[in-house]
C-alpha cells in the first residue's frame, strides 16, 4: 500500500545478505527471494525512519537474528512511527494502536559516523549521512566491481527529491546533502530510490528538474 521499495543485496547465491528497507507487507517476499537464492540475512539497512521503510524491520531482525542499522537522530522512529508525520496525523487511540504494533529491533546499531565502511556480509557499505527528508536520513554506497549503486531512500528519486514538510525535514540541507554527497558520483552510479524507477546520477544531474542549476 505504501509502495516502498526494499532491496535484497548479496553477492552471490547461497551467501549472506543486506536488506534495505524492509516496508509493510515485505516479509513474504523477502523469504521468497531469500529461499530461492539460498541467502542468509547478515543486516537489516535503514535510510531513514519513516515507517514505509522499517514497518517490517523489526519482524525481519528479529527472525533471522541480525542487526538493524539506522541513524541516531531517526532512532526514536523505531518505536513511535507515528511521531516522525507529526502530532496531527493520528490522535489518541489511533496514535495508541498503530504504536502497539511497533517496538525495536533486539539489536540496534546507529550509524552515527559520516563516511563511514561498515563490512556486511562480505559487502562493503559506505554510509552517507544525507539530512533533508529527515534528519537521520542516509545513503548506502556499495561497488559492485567497477560499478557504484547507491541506495537513495527518499532522499533522491527519479525526476524527483524528498519532500522536505514533515517533522525534521528541510529544504536546504536536503540540496546541500544531494550536491555535496550524490552530485560528486560518477554520472554511471546506479540511483535505487525508496519509491519509483531507478536512475543514475548523470540521468538526474541533467534532467532533474529540482537540481537543475545544481553543481557540486
Amino acid at each position: 500500500m505504501l509502495a516502498c521499495n526494499c532491496y535484497v543485496l548479496a553477492p552471490r547465491q547461497g551467501a549472506d545478505a543486506i536488506v534495505v528497507d524492509p516496508g509493510q507487507r515485505a516479509m513474504g517476499p523477502l523469504r521468497r527471494i531469500l529461499d530461492e537464492n539460498r541467502l542468509t540475512p547478515a543486516a537489516v539497512l535503514l535510510t531513514h525512519g519513516h515507517i514505509d521503510h522499517m514497518w517490517s524491520a523489526q519482524k525481519v531482525a528479529d527472525t533471522f537474528g541480525c542487526p538493524t542499522f539506522i541513524h541516531p537522530a531517526d532512532r526514536y522512529m523505531l518505536s513511535d512511527p507515528i511521531k516522525g508525520f507529526g502530532q496531527g496525523l493520528l490522535v489518541g487511540v489511533g496514535r495508541l494502536a498503530v504504536a502497539a504494533l511497533f517496538r525495536e529491533p533486539k539489536q540496534v546499531l546507529e550509524l552515527d559516523r559520516d563516511g563511514d565502511k561498515i563490512e556486511l556480509g562480505g559487502v562493503t557499505v559506505t554510509v552517507d549521512h544525507t539530512p533533508g527528508h529527515t534528519q537521520g536520513s542516509v545513503v548506502f554506497r556499495v561497488e559492485q566491481g567497477p560499478d557504484q549503486v547507491a541506495f537513495t531512500g527518499d532522499t533522491l528519486f527519479r525526476s524527483s527529491v524528498g519532500r522536505t514538510d514533515l517533522p525534521g525535514g528541510s529544504g536546504r540541507d536536503l540540496l546541500e546533502s544531494i550536491v555535496t554527497k550524490l552530485l560528486v558520483l560518477d554520472d554511471d552510479t546506479l540511483v535505487l530510490p525508496g519509491h519509483g524507477e531507478r536512475s543514475t546520477i548523470g540521468i538526474e544531474r541533467h534532467t532533474n528538474p529540482f537540481l537543475e542549476g545544481l553543481t557540486a
